[in-house]
């Protein structure tokens, strides 16, 4: 009888354990999808807005491409609050805080600062010459760039959907090569050699940022290995830093610091209106930074990207309301394949998930019917 005892009470112990352990998934569980729904909402408001101030920016007056560059990484002291309070406490259900080593970390963060500092340039450049309705549409081929990177570089499953989704956004790119510019916004003042620049650089943008995000999500896998928030705040506070140190220099040796003052006085919205418009393009972009460190450490490079081509709407709307912008044709074409694209990946990811929950549960199922199988046994005896 003594013996009946201490099986069931192992047998109950366990069962104990397993429900603790449930119960502690599920907090995990909770807790995921909140920083899932915080990370998309920074991205998609963070790019949306600072799209568009950008193309304000220069609507409105602004030509340094330099300053508006420098913008979009300089806003990153505004996390350092954040940084500081987040240090002063520490999560129980955080794990992996395993440090890499500081010289390693340092590189790292030199490297993707020159990809910051780089893909930074060419938006403003793109932002420049291009209607926002177009720049955004070309931005949709980031999706088909870190499709590849991640098959080579993250090791990401490479299936049909995401295929079809890296053709879909690709055509529907090139199509705008062709896009006449009558009826948008400031399209009087650009020439078509510098639409075919703006097409150019935001495309080289759009492959260089597929790139960094997947060398982002090897450094956090491979390298950095903690799951801290703290790690994606370093991340984005750090390569910012570095991006905005050679943004600066850029601005002082190309002289536009020279131009600034006056800049600011022929601002058509008045000198207040030109500091608030950068102050706040720094403060969206640094909101995204974090968006999308956020999305890369949480799930994977290739989510972040679909949750910014998921944005893609809202800047043309804002352009549409604010600075006049029109649909034709060839751009709702355009529009609907990149729509049509991200669909198809959406697709993938809801199949995989589906399929993740089913070997869960059936996981589950069979833990309880071993325990169940266990405590009759111990019955019987």
């Amino acid at each position: 009888m003594a013996e009946i005892g201490e099986n069931q009470l192992t047998i109950n112990g366990e069962a104990n354990e397993t429900k603790e352990k449930s119960g502690l998934e599920n907090l995990k569980q909770y807790k995921w999808w909140i920083q899932m729904v915080v990370y998309s909402f920074f991205v998609l408001s963070g790019q949306s807005i600072g799209t568009l101030l950008g193309r304000i920016y220069f609507e409105s007056g602004g030509n340094s491409e330099w300053l508006q560059s420098l913008v979009q990484a300089v806003g990153f002291p505004i996390l350092f609050p954040f940084q500081w309070l987040n240090r002063a406490k520490k999560d129980p259900l955080e794990t992996n805080t395993t440090k890499a080593s500081p010289i390693v970390l340092a590189l790292i963060y030199i490297g993707l600062g020159f990809f910051v500092a780089e893909n930074c340039m060419l938006y403003a450049i793109g932002t420049q010459y291009l209607p926002v309705t177009t720049f955004t549409i070309i931005c949709a081929t980031q999706l088909g760039f870190n499709s590849i990177f991640s098959y080579f570089i993250n090791h990401q499953k490479f299936t049909p959907y995401i295929v079809n989704s890296v053709v879909l956004l690709t055509i529907s790119s090139i199509l705008l090569i062709f896009q006449s510019k009558s009826g948008d916004a400031g399209s009087a003042k650009t020439s078509n050699q510098k639409y075919i620049i703006g097409f150019i650089c935001t495309l080289a943008a759009s492959a260089s940022w597929a790139l960094m995000l997947s060398l982002t999500q090897l450094a956090f896998r491979k390298v950095i290995k903690r799951e801290t928030f703290d790690t994606v705040l370093d991340m984005s506070i750090y390569q910012c830093l570095v991006g905005s140190l050679l943004l600066m220099i850029g601005v002082f040796a190309s002289g536009d610091w020279r131009k600034l003052s006056k800049e600011m006085m022929e601002f058509k919205q008045g000198r207040v209106s030109y500091v608030m418009n950068l102050f706040w393009t720094a403060v969206a972009w640094s909101v995204f930074q974090v968006g999308i460190v956020g999305l890369i450490f949480k799930v994977s490079s290739l989510f972040s990207n679909v949750m910014q081509i998921l944005g893609l709407p809202i800047g043309p709307i804002l352009a549409v309301i604010f600075l006049k912008d029109s649909f034709t044709g060839l751009k709702g074409i355009s529009m609907a394949l990149a729509l049509w694209g991200f669909v198809s990946y959406m697709y993938e990811y809801v199949i995989d998930h589906l399929k993740m929950k089913k070997k869960i549960k059936a996981a589950e199922a069979e833990q309880v019917t071993m325990v169940s199988e266990r405590d009759d046994e111990a019955s019987r005896v």
